[in-house]
């Protein structure tokens, strides 16, 4: 008899455990999913929107990007803009080992400029320095060329990653003087992609 009473009495709590257990849960709200932000910089993010850039000229039989740079100094810009950007407003996307032409000219009339290409660290360097790709740079890279003065160079985009194409003179790209590239391996074609 007295095993019973107690085989019932834990029966009677093991079903009224179980009842409060589910009717806690049904009033308590499931905890909040934590949401990761998403950096623009994220090959995980949508892409920022491709504009129609008349200064790239993608062909995909001969696997080549054709750009046309200019560097410019705004008065209302706090560094010299490349084709109107700078601080990486505009990414450059190529395909890997796409050739990459470029057609640059210098049109401030107050500072001395230049173009190369380096790979991406945490901070934007001082200089310019060695270029990520050879011949991805214009000529005087530190000194920079004077007001009206060009340079063409063409490189092979041969490996993957994040890259600046900035200014090598000191303390230009720091300012802002610079675009980003991304020699992207899942890319079919060049393209221009600006940020909001």
């Amino acid at each position: 008899m007295i095993s019973t009473c107690v085989f019932r009495v834990s029966v009677i709590a093991a079903v009224l455990s179980t009842a409060l257990a589910c009717t806690s849960r049904s009033q308590t709200p499931p905890p909040a999913q934590p949401t990761r932000p998403i950096s623009s910089d994220s090959d995980s993010a949508s892409p920022p929107p491709t504009q129609p850039a008349a200064w790239l000229v993608a062909d995909t039989v001969a696997r080549t990007a054709k750009l046309t740079l200019e560097v410019m100094a705004p008065s209302n810009s706090p560094s010299a803009v490349i084709n109107g950007f700078r601080a990486g407003a505009a990414r450059i996307v190529v395909p890997v080992s796409w050739t990459v032409q470029w057609d640059w000219r210098n049109a401030d009339s107050g500072s001395p400029h230049s173009l190369v290409v380096m790979v991406q660290r945490e901070k934007i360097p001082l200089e310019g320095g060695r270029p990520s790709f050879s011949n991805a740079m214009t000529r005087l890279v530190t000194e920079g060329l004077p007001t009206g003065h060009s340079d063409h160079s063409s490189f092979e985009a041969e490996e993957a990653g994040w890259y600046w194409m900035m200014c090598g003179v000191p303390g230009h790209a720091l300012k802002g003087e610079w675009l980003e590239l991304r020699v992207d391996p899942s890319a079919r074609t060049a393209r221009v992609e600006t940020k909001k």
